[in-house]
């Protein structure tokens, strides 16, 4: 039975500020990834990249992060949400200025993966500390502000990029450098931001977090989740990895692993990262290149918005569901225009459509099924373990990409990904349950019976 309680506009308000300063974190995790995009091409003459070297210093980005994830799990359970956003910001701006001031490939790739670790904390942080102070029935468009702030990230990052992209072979450094200036505005906000009230409660500062929830969704709202929080903890121990594996428990994290793998093995990512490599595979210069990410950033924006307004209207499933058979036909149709040689405009139609349906579905709605499947007790843990196979995912998919493209030509990747979408379909089919409108309470008796 959903139990959802509503709220007045003012505790909505104050839900979605204090969601939209943690998605902060997106916006750096955005900058991060899509800074390497305009980079890359400046970066193979200053460093002599081959296409080996060319994937690992784009997925050492993805190394770091799994070394943050398994930080901020830590750091999240034992010392609180806050604290844990605190260092990510932290990290992401001293990061910024290393890769900026880097005098060697070796000192360069080290300092990405530093910025990884940020990168893997936020990825992580955010949309759990936004699931923890967001009533039900908004939580899905609260957890999916992350992903707006991170496609704002990718499009502010490329526009800044094709702006200084005229500006000599040093220009990289500007790109990678003013990274700093959105880290320190995050590290402010997160000074200003409530601990999560349900990381209080099961720490036993009952007092704290009854008074953040009754701000957050009123008196009501605050009664019914320390009631229900106090259930769910009823009976349990000690949180260690063997818990993940126990009956009740495991059918989630398969499930949140299986999606975050999804989410990365499906393909889109190579087109973030490789725009500059798949357009100019069809004769685009570089400036029709960097304009095609700035393109690629546009849509992605605009559809998210759309995703924001659907996730809590038509559901996780449907969303998930229809993106990942419009990305299978899309990769079909991509792969055959690179094998025919298509004109640039044309392959961007399509390359674009494709952006848009990941927009809408695999994107922001894997990142809102992770915050929320997981009971209370392991979600810090499990989003970790999830959220470690995502970035696990994306080092193979971004390092495999130059290798395969120059194996088997730039078309043949796009075959191998329709494929993999293919299965998740089957995959999302079988096994996600639809999760809107019940409190994260309720969730764990979702996947109870899987």
């Amino acid at each position: 039975m959903n139990s959802t309680l509503s709220t007045s506009p003012a505790n909505t308000h104050y839900s979605l500020g204090i969601s939209f300063i943690s998605a902060l974190g997106g916006y750096l995790f955005g900058f991060d990834f899509a800074v390497i995009s305009g980079a890359l091409p400046l970066l193979r003459g200053v460093f002599g990249l081959n296409a080996w070297w060319e994937g690992f210093m784009t997925g050492s980005l993805a190394l770091g992060c799994m070394v943050g994830c398994v930080v901020a799990g830590k750091l999240a359970d034992q010392y609180g949400r806050r604290p844990a956003l605190m260092v990510a910001a932290g990290i992401f701006a001293a990061s910024s200025v290393w890769m900026a001031l880097s005098s060697s490939l070796s000192i360069f790739m080290l300092a990405r993966f530093v910025a990884g670790i940020g990168v893997g904390m936020a990825s992580m942080l955010s949309p759990l500390y936004i699931a923890e102070v967001s009533p039900a029935e908004i939580r899905g468009r609260n957890v999916a502000i992350n992903q707006l702030t991170i496609v704002i990230g990718i499009l502010i990052t490329n526009l800044v990029n094709y702006g200084l992209a005229d500006n000599g072979p040093d220009a990289w450094r500007w790109m990678f450098g003013l990274g700093a200036v959105p880290s320190v505005a995050f590290l402010v906000g997160v000074i200003w931001l409530p601990e999560s009230p349900r990381w209080l409660l099961q720490n036993g500062h009952t007092a704290r977090g009854t008074a953040i929830l009754q701000r957050i969704g009123g008196p009501a709202f605050a009664d019914k989740t320390v009631a229900d929080v106090n259930s769910a903890s009823v009976g349990q121990g000690n949180i260690s990895l063997s818990t993940l594996f126990e009956p009740g428990i495991r059918s989630a994290v398969g499930v949140g692993i299986g999606l975050a793998i999804f989410q990365q093995l499906c393909g889109i990512n190579v087109v973030f990262n490789y725009t500059s490599t798949i357009f100019e595979t069809v004769g685009a210069n570089l400036d029709r290149q960097l304009f095609e990410t700035v393109a690629i950033g546009l849509v992605n924006l605009v559809f998210t918005v759309v995703a924001m307004w659907q996730v809590d209207r038509l559901g996780r499933k449907p969303l998930m569901l229809t993106g990942a058979i419009g990305l299978t036909v899309l990769y079909v149709v991509i792969a055959m225009l690179l094998q025919n040689g298509a004109t640039a405009g044309l392959l961007s139609v399509f390359v674009l459509l494709a952006i848009a349906t990941y927009a809408t579905s695999l994107a922001p709605v894997t990142w809102v099924l992770i915050s929320e499947i997981f009971p209370n007790r392991v979600r810090g843990l499990a989003s970790s373990v999830a959220i470690l196979a995502l970035w696990g995912s994306y080092f193979v998919l971004v390092f495999t990409f130059p290798i395969l493209a120059e194996t088997l030509g730039t078309y043949g990747p796009f075959w191998l990904y329709a494929a993999i979408c293919l299965v998740g379909f089957v995959f999302v089919l079988r096994n996600v349950r639809e999760t809107k409108g019940k409190t994260l309470e309720e969730m764990e008796d979702v996947f109870r019976p899987h």
